[in-house]
């Protein structure tokens, strides 16, 4: 049986005033900015999300404002980010709090749980650091943290192990400084408490903490789960014809659903890269094209994948535009202006493309 420890409460609350990292979305209990923070950081850095938080705040000020645009605007605004369904959810949520909760944010747990996109951690942090709420937010920093000062070796991927950290967050966060308790474990877990090489002999913990008294910092947190890494390998065309392009929305259930790309065949391996992609087998049917095929490959890694992708830059003389046309619609494709381009979402990989070609023309 763990035992409630008043001076870990303590100590962590006296340490955070003086350690905590000048954020903006501390400084406010508006429930909009920090829900916003939250999706943004989710999976994220605040390195790499901070500039995504101010240009969402930025374009959106409100949650009525980021209701009332288009989700081609948001995609295109998440782009680079990755995780593209928390963008689509973070929509989604904001039409129905401007549809069924006239624009203002629901002020309890348990109503922020009914919400698009909004589980048990994101709803804690809105209604802690909003509305005051008593309700201890857990993440990884904080499963990090009670892990190692308790000694809980139960598995954090496991529902036990979720019940069990949750429920002791929750028996410990101080009913009159939740906000305060719930930034400072987050932060400590995010600055002190890390998960390779703590700076033990300087923490303010060490004299309770069980895994530095009993040699365990590195054995605890318990992840028992691992994730199966598939690797999949693309071969897009970058079919141009004079100044437009041929696009693709990606559609519903796709892991980049409604980013744009490229007409793309999936290959086996990168060693089946020389064979020729099907669609360009058909179109060179029926018109004349020059195919300019690269040996570039692109990474980009997701949880549960390793995407390699190579380009085929495809011209097609202006004579065949209208043939071009008839074949993109059948498809389902979309010949576009260039420029255009720009605007449209699109999943790294195709921004890296890009650039590159950017670059080359220079």
């Amino acid at each position: 049986m763990i035992l409630i420890s008043d001076p870990f409460v303590h100590t962590l609350l006296e340490w955070y005033p003086h350690n905590k990292r000048d954020l903006p979305w501390r400084n406010t209990n508006n429930p909009y900015i920090i829900w916003l923070s939250e999706i943004i950081l989710q999976q994220t850095r605040v390195a790499q999300g901070l500039p995504y938080f101010e240009k969402f705040l930025e374009n959106f000020p409100n949650v009525e404002d980021l209701a009332n645009s288009s989700e081609e605007m948001v995609m295109r605004l998440w782009q680079g980010l990755g995780y593209y369904s928390r963008a689509r959810n973070l929509h989604r949520c904001a039409q129905d709090i401007r549809d069924f909760h006239s624009g203002i944010f629901p002020d309890s747990y348990q109503s922020l749980l009914q919400l698009k996109g909004i589980g048990s951690y994101t709803a804690a942090a809105i209604a802690s650091f909003a509305f005051n709420e008593p309700v201890a937010v857990v993440d990884g920093n904080v499963f990090r943290v009670l892990a190692r000062y308790f000694g809980i070796a139960t598995d954090i991927a496991s529902n036990t192990g979720k019940k069990e950290f949750e429920a002791l967050a929750n028996a410990i966060i101080p009913k009159d400084k939740p906000a305060e308790f719930n930034q400072a474990i987050m932060e400590f877990g995010a600055l002190q408490c890390v998960p390779k090489n703590p700076n033990c002999d300087q923490c303010p913990m060490k004299a309770g903490c069980f895994a530095f008294n009993n040699d365990l910092v590195h054995s605890l947190p318990v992840k028992i789960k691992k994730l199966k890494i598939k690797e999949r390998y693309f071969r897009y065309a970058f079919i141009l014809c004079e100044n437009e392009v041929v696009v693709r929305r990606r559609g519903e259930g796709d892991i980049w659903q409604g980013l744009h790309d490229f007409p793309m065949d999936e290959l086996s391996s990168q060693n089946e890269s020389e064979r020729q992609i099907g669609f360009l087998k058909e179109i060179q049917g029926f018109m004349t094209i020059y195919v300019n095929e690269s040996e570039k490959w692109y990474k980009h890694i997701l949880t549960h994948q390793r995407i390699f992708a190579n380009f085929a830059t495809v011209i097609v003389q202006k004579e065949y535009r209208s043939i071009l046309k008839e074949w993109a619609d059948k498809k389902g494709f979309q010949l576009i202006d260039f420029e255009k381009l720009e605007d449209l979402g699109k999943p790294r990989l195709i921004v890296k493309f890009l650039d590159d070609q950017k670059l080359s023309l220079n």
